[in-house]
């Protein structure tokens, strides 16, 4: 069972990236999946989540308007569309995934991916 997480880079502020969360070994469609970054220094933070079956999806405040959380079932991925990124979105993002959304939103899901880093250039 694995989560991978890919799609970080360097972009200058204001740019785009779009982060995938791959499934091996699990349906995702079957599970809530988070996403959650952590930025150098600071405490691990959920960024956003999507719910499993309704698909519900839930952002932060603060990146409300500029990232969109959906799904793919057919490629058994979850993506994170991240527009107008600021420098302070610079931070080593992680999906994870489980069956209770309330987990994620505790923070403690059964699975994590590895993070990807996203570094956002003023």
């Amino acid at each position: 069972v694995q989560l991978q997480a890919s799609g970080g880079g360097l972009v200058q502020s204001g740019g785009s990236l779009r982060l995938s969360c791959a499934g091996s070994g699990l349906t995702l469609d079957n599970y809530a999946i988070g996403w959650f970054r952590q930025a150098p220094g600071k405490e691990r933070e959920g960024v956003a989540c999507i719910n499993k079956g309704d698909g519900d999806a839930y952002v932060i405040d603060s990146v409300k308007g500029r990232f969109t959380i959906s799904r793919d079932n057919a490629k058994n991925t979850v993506y994170l569309q991240m527009n107008s990124l600021k420098p302070e979105d610079t931070a080593v993002y992680y999906c994870a995934a489980d069956l209770k959304l309330h987990s994620l939103v505790v923070a403690t899901p059964e699975y994590w991916g590895q993070g990807t880093l996203v570094t956002v250039s003023s």
